[in-house]
């Protein structure tokens, strides 16, 4: 699989879901964590489209390599979906200043809470690889062969 390539379209797909929601902010329960997702739709679409730029440098095992890419669509879609969520629930227990007195029931801020952890760790999981992917060790080790 071409994961550059494949990157780049996601990015470019993420940003303009992030540009497509900020249209739409206004229509959700709460607008300012609407302004949130349309921010992590953005944001999220461009990390997606520097990465791809910067794959070829990156040096991992074919293993590795699926693993990155999966927790990078997952953690930079997932931080959108959950956020628009967040949006349309109304729910602040992790982000008090752009939910203030929403009143979200508990199993709603019990689901957002654990969609925002588990796109944290594949976030941090996926920055860890691409670090370990852009180490000097690796680039020497592929340019002597």
């Amino acid at each position: 699989m071409d994961y550059r390539r494949r990157l780049l379209f996601h990015g470019m797909a993420l940003f303009l879901i992030g540009l497509l929601t900020g249209l739409l902010e206004q229509h959700f329960s709460n607008v300012r964590m609407a302004l949130a997702a349309h921010l992590e739709g953005v944001m999220n679409g461009t990390f997606l489209l520097a990465v791809g730029a910067i794959w070829s440098e990156i040096r991992l095992s074919p293993r590795a390599s699926v693993a990155a890419y999966w927790a990078l669509l997952c953690g930079t879609y997932g931080n959108w979906a959950v956020t628009t969520l967040a949006a349309v629930l109304g729910t602040g227990a992790l982000s008090p200043v752009t939910a203030a007195d929403r009143g979200a029931a508990p199993w709603q801020e019990t689901l957002v809470t654990a969609g925002f952890i588990s796109i944290g760790l594949a976030i941090i999981a996926a920055s860890i690889l691409l670090l370990w992917g852009l180490r000097g060790k690796a680039a020497l080790a592929h340019d002597a062969r």
